[in-house]
């Protein structure tokens, strides 16, 4: 998706709101149909079934009639939707959703005069029921676009994306190779030695953030001070999140344009990320550490990144098994737990090789990646089991 933000008036954000408020409306009468089935029962209907409903729902009810049909039945479409990908075990099941949170619409049939530019930085878009809106033109928007989605995140913003097939990245043909290490202390570790890390919150703003955090804590349910606060913490939160996003598409180009292949582990981050509290009768060890662990691996934005990659480097992704890349000594294989002196530093106590520890697993990474390649019917890539180790200096640890 091509997203950009938006620039509309105090009225259109209202009639932009209403629709939001229609297509969660519509959305969560959806959910409640699937949720009433029971083995025993009618199915629950379809979504064809479902727009005839919402025929006479909008018959019935004027303010339901006053929004637009395109935004209700775009909203029973992505339920529908929804539902596929969960029987299909591709993505969870369908859930209620709140107002505040995960709030937008999407628009179809949209026509060539729907999408303009006014100037150089401006651009407008047609939106039904509220007329033309402003948008930030900071790209260009494809010719052809036939829908749209609007959002509005947490911290107020308004945003219109347009789906478009992403072109991928040509490859450089130089037969270089990168291993990369997804870590927390440092986010991506090439074995090029490159220490890669993601742009967080300056100190005074998480200096800011904790005072909010404080003062939420202390704020009534329900007041509009505690609504004020939610709202500075969320633009805090979405500027964190936008600079973590700004960080993985630049590296992902780069990466994409420098190396025919990237390697990384083929990391199950949903597993990973897991709770670790347990059950009432069962409750877990170390939860708040893990918790911490977790928010750690969410913020260095591991999947992102690789999803990233595949969009735009296809085919020149490889994934290798995550056993023992950090502690294996790159030089001479031999896996060793009581190698890594430090979070940073690795020691081989058999060959005595140094280097930075996240910068040995990159390595390592980068090897079993020519070994997968290889045993695919492709060229070797990365270096031989019989060959001599190679000391670079910008990787030793003096």
């Amino acid at each position: 998706m091509s997203r950009f933000r938006l620039q509309s008036t105090p009225a259109q954000e209202r009639v932009l709101l209403e629709h939001c408020g229609h297509a969660r409306f519509v959305w969560n009468l959806a959910v409640a149909q699937h949720a009433h089935w029971q083995p025993g029962r009618k199915a629950a209907p379809g979504y064809t079934e479902q727009c005839r409903q919402l025929t006479e729902a909008r018959a019935a009810n004027s303010w339901l009639a006053a929004g637009s049909v395109i935004v209700q039945q775009q909203a029973l479409k992505d339920h529908a939707q929804a539902n596929a990908n969960f029987f299909r075990r591709t993505h969870r099941r369908p859930t209620w959703r709140r107002r505040g949170q995960r709030e937008g619409f999407r628009i179809v049939a949209v026509e060539p005069g729907d999408v303009r530019r006014v100037s150089r930085k401006v651009g407008q878009v047609r939106v039904p029921k509220v007329g033309w809106v402003r948008f930030r033109w900071s790209r260009a928007v494809s010719e052809g676009v036939k829908s749209y989605r609007v959002t509005r995140d947490r911290a107020g913003r308004w945003h219109v994306a347009f789906p478009v097939v992403p072109e991928p990245i040509a490859a450089p043909r130089t037969d270089a190779v990168v291993g990369v290490d997804r870590g927390v202390v440092v986010s991506a570790a090439l074995s090029t030695g490159e220490l890669l890390s993601v742009p967080a919150l300056r100190d005074s703003e998480k200096a800011r953030l904790l005072r909010l955090q404080r003062k939420l804590a202390r704020a009534q349910r329900g007041s509009i001070r505690r609504g004020k606060v939610k709202t500075a913490i969320a633009k805090l939160k979405a500027r964190e999140t936008d600079r973590r996003k700004d960080w993985v598409e630049k590296t992902s180009t780069r990466l994409a344009r420098e190396f025919d292949v990237v390697a990384v582990e083929d990391l199950k981050i949903t597993n990973m990320t897991r709770s670790a509290k347990g059950t009432r009768n069962t409750p877990g060890r170390g939860v708040r550490q893990k918790a911490g662990l977790n928010r750690g691996i969410l913020a260095n934005g591991w999947g992102r990144l690789v999803t990233r990659l595949e969009h735009k480097a296809p085919g020149r992704v490889v994934k290798v098994d995550p056993r023992y890349t950090s502690q294996r000594c790159s030089a001479c294989g031999v896996v060793d737990r009581g190698a890594r002196e430090s979070q940073a530093v690795l020691r081989c106590r058999s060959c005595g090789f140094a280097c930075n520890a996240d910068v040995n697993a990159a390595l390592n990474i980068r090897f079993a990646a020519g070994h997968a390649v290889t045993a695919r019917g492709g060229p070797p890539l990365g270096r031989p089991a019989n060959r001599e180790p190679q000391h670079a200096d910008h990787l030793l640890v003096r």
